[in-house]
């Protein structure tokens, strides 16, 4: 049924109630039972022609009509302007952007020979339809930042030594523009993993909304397709820069389908052009790649208007999140568990907790100057990192006023039950307690000592601990090391030298020699 044909009395009534009573374009379309378009439609043409309300004077309504609603013919219908589909694509992923916009904008440019916007929507539908598959997946402006490492890696020779030592290349790409950074370090271990994602940040001028990365140690501690277990540190990053880590599903690709391409790309455009240059340094490597990878983001598009670059910047950049005022620290982030002594492990160094706090499972954050211990969110010790393995750090306001009524554990316990074991034992444990600043100190090692009593036996250890004395190795690793090898089972050297005997056919004695 042909639609029927908007009266003058409407055209007004769209002009007043748009422009005197400032109704939206909606509860226009409402009032007089027309549709949107159709009141959108007029709107444009009337700002085109300057015509606002009231109308200006001279302004009759057949002058009305011809303005609003032009006669055309037959043939200048058939030669609508046709619409840049590929260009409103890309708008469209824009954070608020819609097709009704979009159509007005077009409607606008060719007030004249413009298609309906349900003709419009429809033609729109049949654009992307025809697409390659791999541009059917939707990303929204600075909404995604695919994460990966390339499946190559980067050769580098040592100057000095000759010596070839292989680097990881870490690739980024972004989800609307294919915006790409790529680095080489040495690992995808922990520290260069942040590393790399701080200086990328760095790159692109902000932070996007979601991280995607594969399930590499450094991201996820658990993989799972439902509920992965970020790593505390790496999650501690991504809430220092306010974006969030959607780690993409086992097995599954095509949730990293921009980082799987752009791993490739740069293979191909990058790393394959440097495979017979030959690099000195990390830094030699990562100019090189810096060079190439601005070529790589400038390189027209095949299949659609524009670059990397062009798109980065019209695009993405404008919608990610500020950059923090600092760059992030990073900070080597665990649990742990505060022992009987108070205090905690890390990276064989032991630092103090509040005595209260022994048993319970607490968040250790150790950076390169810092060792920072929290429990149940809340900072609860703070020390300066030392390198010095099995050493103590202790705040003595962490100390109970008096062990005796606050701990289980006591120093005359640990003696008594080694002494049952045997006197070498008792010695030992002794030393351990008394040779340290404090006794609470000493705890973790006696109970060391004491619990391999029940791999090896009583017996074993006593004979265990007369050996370490004879060899001063008084640690509990010696200790532990002797009953593994099996040496308290073998006679004591001094042993054999007192069972041999005094006189013999084959010694000569003193006198021989004078």
């Amino acid at each position: 049924m042909k639609p029927k044909k908007v009266t003058v009395l409407k055209l007004k009534d769209i002009l007043r109630l748009h422009y005197q009573a400032q109704l939206s374009t909606r509860q226009i379309a409402r009032s007089l039972n027309v549709s949107r378009s159709v009141v959108s439609k007029y709107l444009i043409r009337a700002r085109g022609a300057q015509l606002q309300w009231p109308l200006p004077d001279g302004v009759d309504e057949a002058q009305l009509r011809d303005i609003l609603q032009p006669k055309r013919n037959g043939a200048a219908t058939a030669l609508l302007a046709e619409p840049d589909f590929a260009q409103m694509s890309v708008e469209l992923s824009r954070k608020g952007m819609t097709r009704q916009l979009l159509w007005e904008e077009y409607a606008e440019q060719h007030p004249d020979n413009h298609y309906s916007y349900s003709r419009f929507a429809v033609l729109y539908r049949a654009w992307h339809k025809k697409q390659r598959l791999s541009m059917r997946q939707t990303h929204r402006a600075g909404e995604k930042l695919f994460v990966d490492y390339a499946g190559l890696t980067l050769k580098i020779v040592d100057s000095r030594t000759g010596e070839e030592r292989s680097a990881q290349v870490f690739v980024t790409s972004l989800g609307m523009s294919s915006y790409t950074y790529a680095e080489a370090t040495w690992t995808q271990r922990l520290p260069d993993w942040i590393g790399s994602h701080i200086r990328a940040f760095a790159f692109y001028g902000g932070v996007p909304e979601v991280l995607v990365p594969d399930n590499l140690k450094s991201a996820v501690s658990k993989a799972c397709r439902y509920d992965p277990e970020l790593n505390p540190s790496y999650a501690q990053c991504a809430a220092y820069y306010q974006t969030a880590v959607i780690p993409a599903r086992p097995y599954k690709p095509q949730d990293k389908s921009k980082a799987e391409v752009g791993g490739q790309i740069v293979e191909r455009w990058i790393m394959m052009r440097l495979r017979k240059l030959q690099l000195f340094s990390l830094a030699e490597a990562n100019q090189a790649i810096r060079v190439l990878l601005d070529d790589l983001n400038n390189r027209p598009f095949k299949q659609r208007p524009g670059s990397r670059q062009s798109q980065f910047e019209a695009i993405d950049k404008p919608a990610l999140k500020p950059l923090p005022s600092a760059p992030y620290a990073y900070r080597h982030v665990l649990k742990a568990r505060a022992h009987i002594d108070y205090h905690v492990s890390y990276d064989g160094h032991y630092y103090s907790v509040p005595y209260r706090l022994r048993g319970e499972e607490v968040m250790v954050h150790a950076g390169e100057q810092t060792v920072a211990v929290f429990y149940q969110g809340k900072c609860v010790a703070e020390h300066p990192r030392s390198r010095n393995a099995s050493g103590h750090t202790t705040n003595t306001a962490h100390m109970p006023k008096a062990h005796a009524k606050h701990q289980q554990w006591t120093p005359s316990r640990f003696i008594n039950w080694a002494q049952s074991i045997g006197a070498a034992t008792g010695r030992l444990v002794r030393y351990q307690l008394e040779s340290r600043p404090h006794p609470e100190h000493g705890y973790r090692a006696c109970l060391g000592i004491l619990s391999l009593a029940k791999k090896y036996g009583k017996d074993r250890l006593e004979a265990a601990c007369l050996r370490a004395e004879k060899i001063d190795g008084l640690q509990y690793k010696n200790l532990a090391s002797i009953l593994a090898t099996g040496l308290d089972k073998q006679p004591l050297e001094t042993d054999k030298q007192q069972s041999l005997p005094l006189t013999h056919g084959n010694v000569r004695g003193a006198d021989y020699y004078h």
